[in-house]
């Protein structure tokens, strides 16, 4: 296990220990300068490849029957008042221009609908092979590797759009992938991020038993307000795509925009 790292946002050494979180040798901590939540002594991506490999650890929450807490009541009432959305795959033409589409993280999952043409990078060396064979019978292909090194693999400009969907919870190189993002997008290009929602109702009510807490494999926990500035430190502006329900969503959906013109 690694010593403890700075933030992965600002990279300030100093930051203030969440006991209620910190579970086990888990070090959950916010940062003392830009308040980004993150796990302090995350474990090597050799790890996360296989040991703590996303479908591994999905399953055995799932079967270990962790508390949603609020979260089911949620839904209902958000659907009972007509704040639902649409789907991301009912959006994502309009997004990215119906073009060529990066997923990063992911799994062997067909994230991009036609006409779009995927490319994807995976970790996981099963879910990979399964990814790779998909995207190249469509034109594209998936790179096998860390996603804040691999995204580097692209040329720079070569996507429309990029999906980073439960995803950038898990990366430890966190200005290392909107970096590289950012170099891979066309200007004007976009990227749909869901990540789990630090700031919201469930998360307050329900405390280390809310369902966004993942162990090790979920290293930073982002509010909207520390979203917002961890892309604009990369370049991005930051569209929020579920804005109407977001106090009561246990996940953050939004858009980060690079600029049609380079500041």
């Amino acid at each position: 296990m690694s010593d403890l790292r700075p933030c992965p946002g600002c990279e300030t050494a100093s930051a203030t220990r969440l006991d209620a979180y910190s579970r086990g040798n888990w070090h959950v901590a916010t940062c003392d300068a830009c308040n980004l939540t993150y796990l302090r002594n995350p474990v090597a991506y050799e790890a996360l490849e296989e040991d703590f490999a996303w479908e591994k650890t999905y399953e055995e929450k799932r079967k270990s029957g962790g508390s949603t807490g609020l979260s089911p009541a949620i839904r209902r009432l958000r659907r009972r008042l007509g704040l639902t959305h649409k789907g991301k795959h009912d959006k994502m033409g309009g997004w990215f221009n119906n073009g060529r589409v990066l997923d990063i993280g992911c799994g062997s999952h067909q994230n991009v609908p036609e006409p779009m043409i995927p490319f994807g990078i995976e970790l996981s060396r099963a879910l990979h092979a399964e990814a790779d064979a998909h995207m190249r019978a469509r034109g594209g292909y998936c790179v096998h590797g860390a996603g804040a090194q691999a995204i580097w693999d692209f040329d720079p400009e070569m996507f429309d759009g990029v999906l980073m969907h439960s995803y950038l919870e898990h990366e430890i190189d966190l200005m290392g992938i909107l970096s590289g993002v950012f170099r891979a997008l066309k200007p004007g290009g976009a990227v749909y991020v869901r990540v789990p929602n630090f700031g919201s109702v469930n998360r307050h009510v329900i405390g280390r038993k809310w369902c966004g807490f993942r162990y090790p494999d979920h290293v930073t926990y982002f509010t909207l307000s520390t979203l917002r500035d961890t892309a604009a430190r990369a370049g991005f502006t930051t569209h929020l795509v579920n804005r109407i329900g977001l106090p009561v969503d246990d996940n953050i959906k939004a858009l980060l925009r690079k600029p049609q013109v380079a500041a």
